[in-house]
């Protein structure tokens, strides 16, 4: 979408819903060209596995992704618990000269990396109060995606499904509760396999959508963020829009019924 329908985060207005994580590329050139074609402002970059500067002898990621013309979105990526990731934004916040737009995840377990909610409560009190702005992986629960808001993060951004799944939204009716109740945006993050899952979040009302291993998993990551990019802006045009309501078992002719040419009878 445009200027005329920003998505706003943290007071910031971004053209661009579609968030891309950084991770799981071949290298950081192909990193690039993907992000490019995806027209995402926001990336996310995992602290604990991405160098950004905190190892002085090897490649740097914001060589290729400045800061300059991409917002950094630090991640707690593989930690779990509220101390470990509290302990990897304070380092991100220095690494990134006092940046503040972090997202929070505390995962449960290695296996399926739902999220430890608890431990995720205590971590997002302790960062809103340092003063950070925190966009928060969470499960499709709308009372703890209330209970984040009233903590103070600026986002919250249930999972479709498990990290990395690739299977889509397994709960809508979930996120529609969450979404008709919040006051600050939220965004799918987790689960998206295809262009049609993004679509589908749009649709329901979804702020944005945050992908790493869709695209960067795909056999062709780099078409797969331009799908992603047009995908993002078809299901927000349609929820703008409205779509027509579902009529069960009742047909609606979509060209009128109303003066037809009545066949002559014969003579």
């Amino acid at each position: 979408m445009t200027q005329q329908d920003p998505l706003i985060i943290a007071g910031t207005q971004y053209s661009s819903r579609l968030l891309v994580g950084t991770g799981k590329y071949k290298d950081f050139q192909q990193t690039r060209e993907a992000i490019e074609q995806s027209g995402a402002e926001i990336v996310t970059v995992a602290i604990r596995r991405t160098n950004i500067g905190q190892n002085a002898n090897e490649p740097s990621l914001l060589e290729f992704l400045p800061p300059s013309n991409f917002t950094m979105l630090p991640n707690t990526a593989g930690c779990y618990t509220a101390d470990d990731a509290v302990r990897t934004l304070r380092l991100a916040r220095e690494l990134l000269d006092g940046h503040k737009l972090v997202k929070l995840e505390v995962l449960g377990d290695p296996q399926t990396l739902f999220p430890n909610m608890p431990e995720t409560l205590a971590a997002a009190k302790t960062l809103v109060a340092e003063g950070f702005d925190v966009m928060v992986y969470c499960t499709d629960d709308p009372i703890q995606c209330r209970m984040l808001e009233d903590i103070g993060c600026v986002a919250v951004m249930p999972l479709a499904s498990l990290i990395g799944s690739g299977m889509g939204i397994l709960n809508p009716w979930n996120l529609k509760l969450i979404i008709d109740q919040a006051r600050v945006p939220v965004l799918v993050d987790a689960g998206v396999g295809t262009a049609s899952d993004a679509a589908i979040a749009m649709e329901l009302g979804c702020d944005g959508v945050l992908m790493n291993t869709a695209i960067a998993g795909a056999q062709n990551p780099v078409l797969m963020a331009s799908a992603m990019k047009k995908a993002v802006q078809a299901g927000r045009e349609a929820f703008l829009a409205g779509r027509v309501p579902r009529k069960t078992y009742q047909g609606a002719p979509s060209s009128p019924t109303s003066g037809l040419i009545t066949p002559s009878k014969p003579a």
